[in-house]
């Protein structure tokens, strides 16, 4: 038998992170997998669960450098599920495989296909992420893989569905036409699982999606498959664009403000997706910014 891949996630215990665990210890002849958690996260029921199932859990501390190349050391991928509030921690990663001569990392990008620059702050950061990997001649695979299709179902009147409603597209946007590429989050792990194995994603950008939709097409399907009407409100262009404006404005005298800050990233993604239509796979495959391999999830 082949040697095993030996893949190491930080953040296994978030929605991204276990949907890549589940996949990865679901194939136990092609994957070994550790987890990396802080050392207040190792006893977590989610971890547990994951070493019950035979991943091995690493306690390690992004702050100590050393130690986190050792733990590094012999791994022949690092993903990387770390949200963006944790920026230090996933540039100690970079780091600290690179030094540990990791043989492919995978940042925590895991989002809408967008433009690096110019669009959403939250890309530009993932993008300055982007930069220093490759600075370092850390080979990678960045794995775009659109919007959740759990976050793209407004909730229904009786209470048959419930979202994240911080996070779930709950407006139309827009004139609600514009096509987005969608995913079930159960699915990412599967997709990341192919990506990692396949030689020829090495140093490239791969946007994975199930199916590309539009907002009135999900809420006509919803409201036909459920037998109930959903209240349907619009946010238009101008409106997102005053959201963001008056975010900024707090942002210019509190850079730290977490609410303002969460308004720019949500509704910049709003932007992107349903104003702009930044998110579909004819974008992420034709222009020059992405030259990434497009595959549709089967």
């Amino acid at each position: 038998m082949a040697s095993r891949l030996k893949v190491a996630v930080a953040g296994a215990n978030g929605e991204t992170g276990q949907s890549i665990m589940d996949a990865l210890l679901a194939n136990s002849e092609q994957f070994e997998v550790f987890a990396l958690a802080r050392p207040a996260s190792v006893n977590k029921p989610v971890l547990s669960a994951f070493s019950a199932r035979g991943a091995i859990v690493k306690s390690v501390d992004f702050s100590a450098t050393d130690a986190l190349v050792v733990a590094l050391t012999g791994m022949h991928v690092v993903i990387s599920c770390l949200t963006m509030l944790h920026h230090k921690e996933q540039m100690a990663l970079i780091e600290a495989s690179s030094q540990a001569k990791v043989q492919r990392y995978v940042p925590s990008f895991f989002g809408p296909a967008c433009p690096p620059r110019g669009v959403m702050k939250v890309r530009e950061a993932k993008e300055d992420m982007l930069d220093r990997i490759k600075l370092l001649y850390l080979p990678y695979t960045v794995i775009d893989v659109g919007w959740w299709c759990q976050l793209s179902l407004p909730p229904l009147p009786s209470g048959r569905i419930q979202t994240k409603v911080e996070y779930a597209l709950n407006e139309i946007m827009g004139d609600g036409e514009a096509p987005f590429a969608i995913v079930d989050k159960r699915d990412i792990g599967k997709y990341v699982a192919r990506i990692i194995a396949d030689p020829r994603t090495l140093n490239r950008m791969v946007f994975a999606y199930g199916e590309v939709w539009t907002q009135n097409h999900i809420l006509d399907t919803l409201e036909e498959k459920s037998d109930e009407r959903v209240v349907r409100q619009s946010l238009s262009k101008d409106d997102m664009e005053n959201i963001i404006s008056d975010a900024y404005k707090i942002l210019a005298t509190n850079p730290t403000d977490l609410e303002a800050l969460s308004q720019v990233a949500l509704t910049q993604y709003k932007y992107s997706i349903g104003i702009r239509g930044d998110n579909t796979p004819e974008h992420a495959k034709v222009n020059d910014f992405y030259k990434r391999d497009v595959g549709r999830g089967g």
